[in-house]
């Protein structure tokens, strides 16, 4: 947890003497973890510096005896000995017994995505290739390297990030590691494997590569971890979402090393796309609640599919006996709405209260009346509704002392189909990076994990607000299959409405999607945080103007 100095140290050292009982040598970590990554601003603050050094040292006084692996390297926070540059590197340590043999300063910092590292740390400048004399006799060359070190990937305009590649400078080594913290994207895992691959041959060495696990706010890390041979060959990936204790072995005089002799999980990991990110979900929110302080959590049940599989999502996180489902029907809510969600209130096993807010939508209303006149009805009295279901809901989380949880999904957010202090209103949007037509996906992997726990009406019928008369969210919107084909297009793509055009899709339908992510940028700006699952996520993983022309 970032911040929490002394758990964190505790889980260190926790691992560390499991490892030495299973007989391990070495022991390597993720970036950063004495603070967890991304502390953020935090490192600007003398008192978070201070307690980082004070658990490395404590840290370091744990080393020294024989219950724990004789070589240690972990990540975190280094100063900057020079009189230029930031003050601080994002660094590595080595130890033996306790003592540090040096440390390593990440040389390529990434600044794209959730990223933003050269605001706060100096690259290094050099080389860390450790020549090691074990206890046992045994000699060991090793490589130090951190995350994006080992990431020299082209960009798909053809350009290079960096011109500096440090895997050219770690060759002749007998190992090289890597200290990671590389948050979960889609589809993302192939693409890891197969530049930590390239790593392994452009070094021509073993490589074990450390990826953290978890989850710090809206950024998942899915661990795992990877280990190749010097070939590029992948001997081992650890579980996804689990953290694990896992042992190679290395024959040091041939440079070959072996799948792990012990690992502490036999999670096999899915192929299956929609299990991976179910699961992924279900990490973000019960890290976001348990590190925060919160267990339980209220959702507004519409009857719909996105507060159904936010519902299921909190359930598996938090426990059906945590989760506080809320119907609150209005003038236009339908019969079967509040029939689905109480359908899926009991099958899950959460509680299920219903508070109408048809009294209050008609006393708000004869309040405002006086100053309406003259006003045809509008979108307003639609968002009157929402509003005041928001207000309902946040009182029930403020009574309970619980995290009202938005159910929003990427493709209302992303066109502000949605209600700033209404819908939108929550601690954090689990599904808030998810377009409408892949929520449709988890939602029928959920049924086939949870049998049938979704109401098959949920399933099959028109998304509608219901704020209107037989309203469907197609009146306003094109249909969501080509809607988040647009979307993904641009967002995740960088497509420009022009080349969206030329590829068949409609001129003014374009255009007019545009128009309506343009003007919706304020919405987005005061949204709960999302759980991040793509590359372009809105809050951290996508930063825009929100006044601007195009």
């Amino acid at each position: 947890m970032i911040g929490d100095f002394v758990h964190n140290v505790d889980k260190i050292t926790d691992f560390l003497f499991r490892a030495k009982k299973e007989g391990a040598q070495l022991a390597v970590f993720s970036e950063l973890t004495l603070c967890s990554y991304a502390p953020l601003d935090l490192v600007e603050r003398s008192d978070f510096l201070e307690a980082h050094d004070a658990a490395l040292l404590r840290l370091r006084d744990q080393l020294t005896g024989d219950d724990v692996p004789e070589i240690v390297v972990i990540g975190g926070l280094e100063r900057n000995k020079k009189l230029s540059g930031r003050a601080l590197h994002n660094s590595a340590f080595v130890f033996q017994k306790g003592e540090l043999l040096d440390s390593y300063a990440k040389r390529l910092l990434p600044t794209y995505d959730v990223f933003d590292e050269a605001r706060y740390f100096e690259p290094g400048d050099r080389t860390c290739k450790l020549d090691i004399k074990l206890t046992g006799g045994e000699s060991l060359r090793l490589g130090i390297s951190i995350c994006e070190d080992a990431w020299f990937e082209q960009e798909a305009s053809g350009r290079r990030r960096y011109t500096d590649d440090p895997a050219h400078d770690l060759r002749g080594c007998d190992l090289v590691v890597n200290l990671s913290a590389s948050p979960f994207e889609l589809n993302k895992r192939e693409r890891r494997q197969s530049e930590i691959s390239g790593f392994a041959l452009r070094v021509g060495a073993p490589v074990v590569y450390v990826n953290q696990v978890g989850a710090n706010d809206e950024i998942l890390f899915d661990g795992a971890s990877l280990v190749f041979d010097a070939t590029g060959r992948k001997i081992f990936e650890a579980p996804v979402w689990d953290e694990s204790l896992d042992l190679v072995e290395l024959n040091v005089e041939k440079k070959e090393i072996v799948a792990p002799k012990i690992s502490s999980t036999k999670k096999v990991n899915s192929s299956d796309p929609m299990e991976v990110l179910f699961d992924g979900l279900v990490v973000g929110i019960h890290d976001y609640f348990s590190k925060s302080g919160f267990s339980k959590a209220v959702i507004g049940l519409s009857g719909g599919i996105d507060s159904a599989v936010v519902a299921v999502l909190a359930a598996a996180a938090l426990g059906p006996k945590n989760v506080l489902g809320v119907s609150l029907p209005g003038p236009y809510s339908s019969s079967h709405s509040l029939a689905d969600a109480e359908e899926l209130a009991n099958k899950l096993g959460i509680e299920h209260r219903v508070h109408s807010i048809k009294f209050m939508n008609t006393a708000a209303l004869m309040e405002l009346k006086s100053s309406f006149a003259g006003l045809p009805p509008d979108v307003t009295e639609e968002n009157l509704q929402s509003r005041l279901r928001g207000l309902f809901l946040t009182a029930l989380a403020n009574k309970r002392r619980a995290l009202l949880l938005a159910t929003g999904n990427k493709s209302e957010l992303a066109v502000g189909y949605c209600t700033t202090y209404g819908d939108m209103a929550g601690a954090i949007a689990p599904i808030g990076d998810i377009y409408k037509t892949r929520v449709y996906e988890l939602a029928q992997y959920i049924n086939r994990k949870w049998r049938g726990v979704i109401p098959e009406s949920t399933m099959t019928k028109a998304p509608s607000a219901e704020l209107r008369p037989n309203q469907k969210d197609q009146d306003s919107l094109p249909p969501y299959d080509e809607l988040d084909k647009i979307l993904e297009s641009y967002f995740e793509g960088g497509e420009s409405a022009e080349a969206l055009v030329s590829f068949g899709f409609k001129a003014p339908v374009v255009h007019r999607v545009f128009e309506l992510i343009r003007l919706s940028e304020f919405k987005r700006r005061q949204a709960a945080p999302v759980l991040k699952v793509t590359s372009k996520a809105f809050g951290l993983g996508r930063r825009i103007p929100i006044v601007r022309r195009s």
